[in-house]
């Protein structure tokens, strides 16, 4: 398919996390349109498999082509780590943009022989994506992962910039995995909520916090600069569909996106 500097951008994740991504690249680039799509019906997708995965993938991809994306961003580490190769093979035409690749480039980068240390679901753990990307840089970093299970649904329960979100954050951040890193990865894109607090349990310390949502978002404008498709007006207004739609979800936008949006439902099978 033909793209112009005037088509939107599609970004798609398995809930609302992902607005965090959309609100970083709509803050760098506020031209630009973004479609977005949260497959509420099926979060998480961190307990599912691959193969499902990748199928919800191609049917969100299928909706965003339809809307003629210039660029489709996956929102999502455990979509990204699942369906990636696929869609790239799966889309012809329209570049794909994931959570991993861009922050691999960052830290590949900018540090050498060092400890870092990253944070996100058990399945974007387990996965050893993130540790085969990185020792495949050959930059002698040292990856020290932690799987931090509870912050994603307390966050998505309002609970941070609180005493109980501090006391969780601290008891990760503690652990014996992150000890004298010099850098820690956000590997979840509900995680720049919970920035401030990481920050201030290193007050003290030379840690730098690799906010995933800023550097893909950086990674959109390099891409579409490149590309010659980044689009010097403002061109329609943003839309956000969902897969299944509840009011909580909606009342939950305003967490991520930084302001309140109109979710509309688009079931990805009728």
């Amino acid at each position: 398919m033909s793209v112009s500097p005037n088509n939107p951008i599609g970004i798609f994740d398995s809930g609302i996390g992902g607005l965090t991504v959309a609100h970083a690249i709509k803050e760098l680039l506020p031209n630009e349109q973004l479609i977005y799509f949260g497959d509420t019906a099926h979060l998480p997708y961190g307990d599912k498999s691959e193969a499902a995965i990748q199928a919800y993938s191609v049917r969100i991809a299928d909706v965003l082509l339809k809307k003629d994306c210039k660029l489709i961003v996956i929102a999502c580490n455990s979509a990204s780590s699942a369906a990636y190769e696929l869609l790239k093979e799966y889309v012809r035409g329209v570049k794909i943009i994931n959570v991993i690749d861009p922050m691999i480039n960052r830290v590949a980068s900018t540090f050498t022989k060092a400890a870092i240390g990253l944070i996100g679901t058990k399945r974007t753990v387990q996965s050893g994506v993130y540790l085969r990307k990185i020792d495949e840089a050959n930059k002698g970093i040292a990856l020290h992962q932690l799987a931090t299970p509870l912050l994603a649904p307390m966050i998505e329960e309002g609970f941070f910039n609180n005493q109980i979100s501090h006391e969780i954050i601290a008891q990760y951040l503690s652990a014996p995995e992150l000890k004298g890193i010099s850098a820690l990865i956000l590997a979840c894109t509900h995680y720049p909520l919970i920035r401030k607090e990481i920050e201030e349990y290193y007050n003290h310390q030379p840690v730098a916090i690799l906010d995933s949502s800023e550097v893909v978002a950086l990674a959109v404008k390099e891409y579409l600069l490149s590309a010659g498709l980044l689009n010097s007006r403002v061109n329609g207004a943003d839309q956000f569909l969902v897969s299944d739609y509840t009011a909580s979800f909606e009342a939950s936008t305003r967490l991520f996106f930084g302001q309140q949006v109109h979710l509309q439902e688009h079931p990805l099978w009728h």
